[in-house]
This record gives C-alpha cells, structure tokens and sequence, in this order.
C-alpha cells in the first residue's frame, strides 16, 4: 500500500480514536448512576462499535485489491455509511459537552485570577454538565434516526415531479410532447438488489413518455455493473425514442487501470451496452426528431466540467448541422456547463443535467430547499430559467459512497412540453 495512503488511514483512525475517547467522556457521565453491570454493557459496547469500524476499514484496505469484484463497492459504501451514521451524532453530542468544558474552564480561570468571588459549586457544575450531556444525547438522536432512515428507506424513496414548460418556438405538432429525464444511475451501487432496479423501470414505464433521456453516470466505474441488471434496463419504454450521454463516473477515470486500451475497453463496453438497452447514444452529436414535418434537435454532449472533472464535451461539434432547427433540447451531465458554454451563447431552449444528487443530503421544505453542494454548484438542483432558456438539474436515481439519502429524494422528472403563440 503506498505511503500516502498510509497516512490517510493512520489519520482517520485517530481521528475516531480522539473523537470517542472524548464522547465517551460524556457517556461516562450519562451511565454514572446505572448499575455497573449496564455500565460495563454500554462502555464495552461503545468501545466495540468502535473497534469494529476500524477493523472493518482495515480489512476493506488490505483486500482492496479485490475493488473489481461485483458487489466490492457495495460494501466499501455500506462501510462509509456505517461511519457516517455514528460520527455526525458523535459531533453533534460533543457539541454540548465540549460547551460544558469550556464553561468550567472559564470558571476555573475566573476562580484562580480572583479569589474572593467564591469557590466553585461542584454539585451545581455536576448538575450543569449532566443536563448539557443529556441535551447532547437527545440532540444527536436526530442526525442518527435520520441517517439510519435514509440508508434504509430514503434512498428507494423514488420522487417522480411534473412539470409544464412553454416555449414559443417550439413547433405545433410537438405540443404537449412528454419527456422523462433520470440521471446518475450508478447502477453498481445497486448489486444484490434486483428488486429495486424492477420498481424504478415500472415507475418509469408508468408516465407513457414520448421521449426517455438519461443524462449520465450509468455506473459507478465499471461496465460490468450493468450486466445484472440489463435484461430489466431494457425494459424501459418511451414512445419515440430513449437518448443517453456519458457522465464523469462513465469513463472509469477513478479507478487504476493496467493500461489505457483496458479503459477504453471498459468504456466502449458500456457504450455498446446502453445500446442494447434501446438507448441512443449521442456523443457530442445530435438527433434530429421529426413529427408531421417539422423537427427540433436533440443534441448530447460528453462530459464537461469544472476542474477536477473531465472535459470530453465539444459543444459546437454537437450543435454542428442544428442551427436552423428552431427548438433545441441539450443533455449535458454537469450543471456548470450550462453557465460556462450554453446560457446567452447558444440558442438552447432546454438542458437537461444531473451530477450533483444534490449531495444525497440537505432540506427539502415546499419551496425551500437547501443542500452543502450548492457551495460547489449554485444549479443544483430543480429548474433554472434565464433569458428564456431553462436549466433543470436532476437530483439523480441512484447513490454513490454514502449509501443513503437525507431530505434529498431519487428522482424521475417529467416534462411536458407546449408551444406558445408569439404576443
């Protein structure tokens, strides 16, 4: 294993290590008055969950060799969900119990510099501390009970939102056009779980859509994922046809590889896959639709994105032979592109993108909705309209690293589509 990687786990580990050492400071103080035998039964247990975690992490390092095995990633995900469900409550509990400490150290302070304001009252701090350690426990069941429910319900909890949209150059004859948009499949996250693949295409078929696109991240790394699934993907049914791209996770770029012609392999395999499937794959290209004579434009582009992400997507090369088509709809994996190369310099009515899974955590309250990736994405998710061209950003179908969703459904999204006269 190289050094750096090393390094990481030595400071993971006393990263958990230090965090409950001083957590456990405050079960100490929250078990004082049980029995010693519950005492012994919850400091051990701490002590366990702990233990197993880093073991666990130990064994997943030593044997990552193995990352190309089907269902590795699976548990190296359930894994990081594992940590993240005890870490962020343990966070939260220290909170109030390190507010206690620094409250007893200014005490400290205070009683030493003056004298005479008066001795400590231990049974008061005593009091003090124990009151803010249980508000801390209490506190922290909140985080806990919600990541434990978006790793087992939250992330099958598939939303399927609708929405109008009007255009004044889209042709008559598409009016009332339905189209259906998932995203960020990562269909690897999924392995074991036929299931779930089964309900997600009977949810999809249920909207009748004209047109299914699916704008990127079909796979975690690998096209091998696919193939338990295959036989159920292409199942899926539109109308008129089903359109796909690539997303940055399509191209295998995070993972080692023993050469460049094993990637491209790789990734021609789940090109080639996705066309069994029924869909077209437009690789910085377009299609053009054609209903009783009058046409719009389909255009796909590879992935393109801010650094660190790659920027394979030629957006003129896909637009080329478009331009006198008067309504154009773009699927391009990642949001950003739409601000650095499509809005006020193209004229694309829709783009259709994903890449963000809106974080799979934040708070979706009406119209309120909040999520930490809008510090790196400010579109992340929903419609984005400025000078009359639409942005809409899919929260994605699947999951990647932590295997849960908190306040940030799977989505499908439906669009029907209506041309408006001019005036």
């Amino acid at each position: 294993m190289p050094l750096k990687y090393i390094m990481r786990l030595l400071f993971l580990f006393a990263f958990l290590i230090l965090l409950d050492f001083y957590t456990f400071k405050g079960i100490r103080l929250l078990t004082v008055n049980l029995n010693s035998t519950m005492q012994l039964i919850i400091h051990y247990g701490f002590w366990l969950i702990t233990f197993t975690i880093i073991g666990c992490i130990l064994l997943i390092s030593i044997n990552f060799s193995d990352f190309r095995t089907t269902g590795f990633y699976s548990k190296v995900f359930l894994l990081i969900g594992v940590i993240i469900l005890f870490t962020v409550p343990k966070l939260v509990f220290i909170t109030f119990h390190l507010a206690d400490d620094i409250v007893h150290v200014i005490r400290l302070v205070i009683a030493k510099l003056y004298p005479a304001s008066g001795s400590l009252n231990n049974a008061a701090t005593i009091s003090r501390a124990k009151f803010l350690t249980q508000v801390g426990i209490i506190t922290a069941a909140i985080p806990f009970t919600s990541i434990l429910y978006g790793m087992i319900k939250g992330k099958f909890n598939y939303k399927v939102r609708k929405f109008s949209l009007a255009f004044n150059n889209l042709p008559e004859n598409f009016n009332g056009l339905k189209i259906l948009q998932i995203s960020d499949f990562h269909i690897g996250s999924f392995t074991g779980n036929r299931d779930e693949i089964e309900h997600i295409v009977e949810l999809i078929n249920e909207q009748e859509c004209d047109l299914l696109f699916f704008t990127g991240d079909l796979v975690n790394n690998f096209a091998d994922e696919v193939d338990e699934f295959k036989d159920i993907l292409i199942k899926l049914e539109a109308k008129i046809g089903k359109y796909s791209i690539l997303g940055n996770h399509d191209y295998g770029d995070y993972v080692p590889w023993n050469s460049k012609e094993e990637r491209t392999v790789n990734l021609n395999k789940l090109i080639n896959i996705q066309k069994e499937i029924g869909f077209n794959m437009l690789l910085n290209e377009n299609h053009t639709l054609k209903i009783n004579g009058a046409e719009i434009s389909i255009i796909g582009v590879e992935n393109w994105g801010l650094p660190p992400f790659p920027q394979h997507g030629d957006l003129n090369k896909a637009m080329n032979g478009s331009g006198e088509k008067p309504f154009k709809i773009l699927l391009s994996h990642d949001p950003s592109h739409w601000d650095a190369e499509v809005l006020g310099k193209t004229d694309i009515d829709l783009t259709l993108s994903g890449h963000t899974h809106g974080m799979q955590f934040g708070v979706e309250i009406g119209n309120f909705k909040w999520s930490p990736v809008k510090l790196r994405y400010p579109r992340w998710a929903d419609l984005y309209t400025e000078k009359k061209q639409h942005l809409y950003v899919n929260r994605g179908i699947g999951y990647i690293a932590f295997p849960g969703r908190v306040g940030i459904m799977p989505e499908i999204t439906v669009f029907e589509l209506f041309s408006k006269l001019q005036g």
